[in-house]
């Protein structure tokens, strides 16, 4: 008796109609997913064209890290296991029924012969028989998150049927791995009586010869018709399931691929304009953004790190996601319904400020990225809110401090309303005097940036900089009057077109200078210069802890490990998540001999302090329960003998002593910059 794979056991024989129907009913469904997946192409065709680069041996790489392998729920392992067992359970048996097709209706019928044989089908056997349970187990970890433990972030208030939606999916599922292995099993059990099956041969379907051993006290004829219930059952789930995955959120399996795919490769700290005048409208956005929209998989881990959320502002990135893609589907069926006409338009259906979005939703956004850094398929979140953001500025549709810091920023260049001339006024006292970089040439050039210049509390630490530069005999100069706010913070505010002159006239300034890098002590202006800057090729833009870093490993800054005690240190948005800058900094505390504790949430998963987005030049929103600030400060203050809170950002420095007396906190734990501590390590 020669090992080969059952071609349509007890089907062919006594239900033959059945084998004929499979194929017609397979091949309607297959139309039908083909149908609903273009439904979903003509949604997202809706937008505006938007290139995607090639790359694509990086886009693969990516695209079998993060789809296949659901590389960004690393950090989250029961979500990685339930992921990986369901998306690798239908995986594989979606390839092992592709592989049985093939065997039979190319293999068999064109050319008579079977590859599914010997040694070879038996450990086809045994994968199926895994990937089934690990499909299984799958599902079951996920009825327990979803409806035993009911995390927070999986509520939904976009769509209300989204718990049934996942049930039922979830519930076919698990069907389709119960009956397959069913009828196995009874397979197994018929074959083994009637003799056609040698014991040793049905071992290798562990769980299916198992099920066997049940059913063997079964006659033939009661196995036979038992077998044909759960193969019908069987099918109808598997085609209920494909046929169901456009139109429900399964279609995330599709979407979210292609998301993933398409990804945006640009570095994270270079803003794409959607529209320079600001999105009203779906149809603002570009195709890649709606694509994002549909791709969402309702998960809500953007929620769970967003800020202004934890704060108690009206922003939740994943229902304001939701609430865009509900909106696209409107517009897509009306379309739909009049053959593309924009004449047959509902009413105001387009419209999306003050129907589906408000304006205090996108203006709770910090822009800190830290949405956009967990979510799975890669959403871009700030990008869409910036889009709608511009839209409110240009209607004047903006916080009353806001507009007055802009108003700043357009006739002074800062948002201090000081004359450039006070700019440098902070270098009085230091000898030798900086150098001006427009009139002599030198190696670094530093931008300084607004709060570093004019704000009382940063003079100082700014000073300190400019020694800890000095001592290590850096040869660096400075703007003076000729600086400019670099216009990180209002390009997301929405002010494209201040950000456009702030950035021409910075140009013009760097222009008539001669240096080899640029260095600054400011993130937000890092981004700016580094991502958004038509800098010529090969100048370098440094962070000053990267440049400190570097001075000490090579001995131009003689510091020893003198400093005592614990403290903990915040990575700045800007610094880590829009520029991964994470290690120089430790790498100075190190040198400098202090104990680093870590907070909870440090490197990529960092807190925002709140100040990004325009948030430094907003007033505070009506009903915040605790601003992220003061929640950083509350998070630091719990460290075991931490007294002192680092940071890397003016703003941060800014904020987070504010947070420290809000929060009474002001008596343990000092906020100092880390060329402080650089400084106190030198004297």
């Amino acid at each position: 008796m020669e090992l080969a794979r059952p071609i349509f056991w007890n089907i062919r024989e006594h239900y033959r109609w059945a084998e004929y129907g499979q194929y017609v009913l397979g091949g309607l469904v297959f139309l039908a997913f083909l149908w609903g997946t273009w439904q979903h192409v003509r949604k997202w065709r809706l937008g505006r064209p938007e290139s995607a680069p090639g790359a694509i041996a990086e886009r693969l790489k990516a695209f079998a890290k993060f789809a296949l392998l659901q590389g960004r729920l690393a950090g989250d392992r029961y979500a990685l296991a339930m992921h990986l067992a369901i998306f690798f359970g239908m995986a594989v048996l979606f390839l092992g029924t592709a592989v049985a097709t093939i065997d039979f209706d190319f293999a068999y019928l064109l050319f008579g012969f079977q590859f599914l044989r010997g040694h070879f089908y038996l450990g086809y056997k045994l994968v199926l028989d895994v990937f089934a349970v690990a499909l299984m187990v799958g599902v079951l970890l996920a009825f327990y998150r979803r409806y035993i433990l009911r995390p927070a972030r999986l509520k939904n208030l976009v769509y209300p049927t989204f718990p049934l939606d996942s049930f039922y999916l979830l519930a076919i599922l698990f069907l389709i791995a119960v009956t397959g292995l069913l009828v196995e099993g009874l397979r197994l059990a018929a074959a083994l009586q009637m003799g056609k099956m040698q014991p040793e041969w049905a071992a290798w379907s562990i769980v299916g010869n198992a099920l066997a051993r049940l059913f063997r006290p079964l006659s033939v004829d009661t196995l036979n018709r038992t077998h044909f219930v759960f193969w019908c059952a069987h099918g109808l789930a598997a085609f209920a399931f494909i046929a169901l995955i456009p139109h429900s959120k399964a279609f995330h399996l599709v979407s979210s691929a292609v998301s993933i795919y398409l990804r945006n490769l640009a570095p994270p700290g270079a803003l794409i304009v959607s529209e320079p005048a600001g999105v009203a409208k779906i149809g603002d956005f570009t195709r890649r953004q709606l694509l994002q929209f549909d791709a969402c998989t309702w998960c809500g881990r953007c929620q769970e790190q967003c800020p202004a959320h934890l704060a108690g502002y009206p922003l939740s990135p994943k229902n304001l996601v939701l609430k865009l893609d509900e909106r696209l589907l409107k517009v897509a069926d009306r379309n739909g319904r009049n053959g593309g006409n924009a004449a047959g338009q509902s009413a105001g259906i387009d419209e999306l400020h003050g129907k589906v979005v408000s304006a205090a939703e996108l203006w709770a956004c910090t822009a800190c990225r830290a949405c956009e850094e967990v979510c799975p398929v890669f959403i871009e979140q700030p990008r869409a809110i910036v889009d709608l953001r511009r839209y409110l500025v240009s209607q004047g549709q903006i916080d009353k401090k806001l507009q007055d810091a802009l108003g700043s920023l357009s006739r002074y260049g800062n948002s201090f309303a000081k004359s450039d001339r006070m700019r440098a006024r902070w270098t009085q006292g230091l000898e030798p005097k900086i150098k001006d970089a427009r009139k002599e040439e030198v190696e670094y050039l530093w931008f300084v940036g607004d709060y570093a210049s004019y704000d009382p509390r940063m003079v100082e630490i700014t000073k300190a900089a400019a020694r800890l530069f000095q001592r290590a005999g850096l040869s660096f100069g400075i703007l003076y009057e000729a600086e400019r706010n670099a216009g990180n913070d209002v390009r997301r505010v929405g002010e494209e077109g201040l950000y456009e002159l702030l950035r021409e006239k910075n140009q013009q300034a760097l222009g008539a200078a001669k240096f080899k890098a640029i260095v600054t002590t400011d993130p937000h202006t890092l981004n700016a210069l580094k991502n958004e800057y038509p800098l010529a090729s090969g100048v370098a833009v440094r962070h000053y802890t990267e440049v400190l870093d570097e001075l000490i490993q090579q001995g131009r800054l003689p510091v020893k490990p003198k400093l005592a005690g614990r403290v903990t240190y915040h990575d700045p948005c800007y610094l880590g998540r829009y520029n991964g800058i994470y290690d120089p900094p430790r790498r100075i505390l190190g040198a400098l001999g202090v104990e680093l504790v870590e907070l909870p949430r440090h490197r990529e998963r960092s807190f925002c302090c709140g100040a990004g987005g325009g948030h430094v030049w907003m007033e505070d929103a009506p009903g915040v329960k605790e601003r992220p600030a003061e929640v950083r400060v509350r998070e630091a203050a719990t460290l075991p003998g931490v007294t002192t809170l680092v940071v890397a950002c003016p703003k941060d420095l800014v904020m987070f002593r504010d947070a420290v007396k809000t929060t009474g906190h002001e008596a343990e734990l000092a906020v100092k910059d880390i060329a402080e501590l650089i400084a106190e390590a030198m004297e």
